[in-house]
């Protein structure tokens, strides 16, 4: 619950109208905050950033790169402490569009809905190309069976689109055995290296001022940062929660505090077993195999082999996650009116099965026009849609703060300067200068084919034009619909 602030007069609330009794609702009271973090944590897909992010960030800051990922987690922390005293007045499945309705209204609201379906379907698409060539090369490299991409990514995208259409119970239970899995993985792989080279991997030397703030701050911080992008899904889910005014704080600094302690102290130890004056090296020359070698010099083959399955799995993890995230994302928009009524219909899971559908087919469309075309899995739909998602997801971070910071000074919250004022004024400014390094890497988020990829950076203010667009010809479009 809110606190009343202490001698300062404020003004009260405006009272969004009651919801209909005929709003489409998502199953409430389902989910606890375990539940919840899993999806988000499933999303974070750690096994996979373990061994394909951090050689990245390896390669650009060497050893500073277990702080690179501290700094991450901080933002993101700084940004939850307005984002989620502002969750106390809303339960919506919309996440950042039903804070932007809330703090700068609807127009705003539709333009970032306009963001944010560009942004989840961009990412989903990229990350289901890069996914299908794991899966290419671990089935050929265990049985030598040798099926197209394409096979991989259709095949699986069926599995999860019917997980989703079902319901957070199948999604539930198959995400705790994968999330578990790569947990204990990435546990084993830090004990062995402990137990082979001692606690002295644990070195401080290496976190120097010329590592954590050289050159490769900038694309460091991007794909550290891009590792915390799921943590939204603990809103998403607020309408499924029980007593959300409790569990979705509690779910969010969960998954920040994880997710931040994970990559620190793994990439910590491989850091430290490698040696601080060659893990540059080392991730520049060999950033496919450096954690699988590792694994396997440390642990023996099977903890190589382990990990090579559990990186695929772990991709399917995320892409499950984001599925159930992006699916409620459509319910609400649905809802609210910003898109069709049909997206909102609810199955007798109470899962949002028809938007799941549409997601899954949308994200197969997109898929095969590339693929089919001719083009690279990797260099060219991966690096395209993840780049472009990466762009839109920090947009979207930037006016959730710029709402943030404009409902607390429009209500006149001042009971707290830390939480309503100085925490939220200051992630707004962050994310300026995250806004401006997106810009800066570019390049480096393409994989340095830049060029016409850069013009897919037109979508972000295309779509916010075209959300503003349908604000204005629909002004019945009600984001306060289900809105706490």
């Amino acid at each position: 619950m809110t606190q009343e602030p202490v001698g300062i007069t404020t003004r009260p609330l405006q009272q969004d109208p009651p919801p209909a009794s005929s709003s489409p609702r998502l199953r409430p009271n389902k989910l606890g905050v375990i539940a919840i973090a899993f999806f988000a944590i499933a999303a974070a897909a750690p096994m996979a950033a373990v061994v394909g992010a951090s050689p990245v960030l390896f390669s650009a800051s060497g050893p500073g790169t277990p702080v690179i990922y501290v700094i991450a987690a901080l933002l993101v922390a700084l940004f939850s402490v307005g984002y989620l005293r502002m969750s106390q007045h809303i339960t919506n499945a919309g996440g950042f569009v039903a804070y932007m309705a809330k703090g700068l209204g609807n127009k705003w609201a539709t333009g970032g809905a306009g963001i944010a379906i560009l942004t989840y379907l961009s990412l989903q698409v990229g990350l289901w190309s890069q996914f299908g060539v794991f899966a290419q090369l671990l089935v050929e490299g265990l049985t030598g069976i040798s099926l197209p991409v394409y096979f991989w990514i259709a095949a699986l995208l069926a599995v999860v689109t019917g997980l989703t259409m079902r319901g957070v119970d199948a999604s539930l239970k198959v995400l705790g055995v994968l999330i578990l899995g790569e947990a204990f993985a990435v546990a084993a792989l830090v004990v062995s290296l402990v137990a082979q080279k001692g606690l002295g991997i644990f070195t401080f030397e290496g976190f120097t001022g010329s590592s954590v703030f050289g050159p490769g701050l900038g694309i460091s911080l991007l794909f550290a940062f891009a590792c915390f992008t799921s943590f939204e899904a603990t809103v998403v889910f607020a309408e499924e929660a029980k007593n959300p005014r409790r569990t979705i704080p509690r779910a969010a600094y969960f998954v920040i505090a994880f997710i931040g302690i994970f990559y620190t102290i793994s990439t910590w130890a491989i850091s430290g077993a490698i040696g601080i004056d060659n893990i540059q090296t080392v991730a520049t020359e060999n950033p496919a195999g450096m954690v699988f070698d590792l694994a396997e010099s440390s642990a023996g083959y099977w903890l190589n082999l382990t990990m090579q399955i559990l990186v695929v799995t772990s991709f399917l993890a995320m892409l499950l996650g984001l599925a159930n995230m992006f699916s409620r994302y459509l319910f609400s928009l649905g809802r609210a009116g910003a898109l069709p009524a049909k997206l909102s219909t609810v199955s007798k899971t109470g899962a949002p099965h028809f938007a799941g559908l549409v997601n899954g087919l949308v994200i197969l469309a997109i898929i095969s026009i590339f693929l089919l075309a001719g083009a690279d899995p990797i260099t060219t739909v991966f690096a395209w849609f993840v780049a472009l998602g990466t762009a839109g997801f920090i947009t979207i971070l930037l006016v959730t703060s710029a709402a943030i910071v404009v409902f607390f000074a429009r209500n006149r919250m001042r009971d707290n300067l830390w939480v309503t004022v100085i925490a939220p004024s200051l992630s707004f400014l962050a994310f300026i200068v995250i806004g401006y390094l997106t810009l800066d890497n570019y390049d480096a988020l393409l994989g340095g084919a830049g060029g016409v990829a850069r013009w897919l950076l037109l979508g972000i203010p295309l779509f916010f034009v075209a959300g503003i667009a349908r604000g204005a010809q629909k002004p019945s479009i009600n984001f306060a619909a289900v809105i706490g």
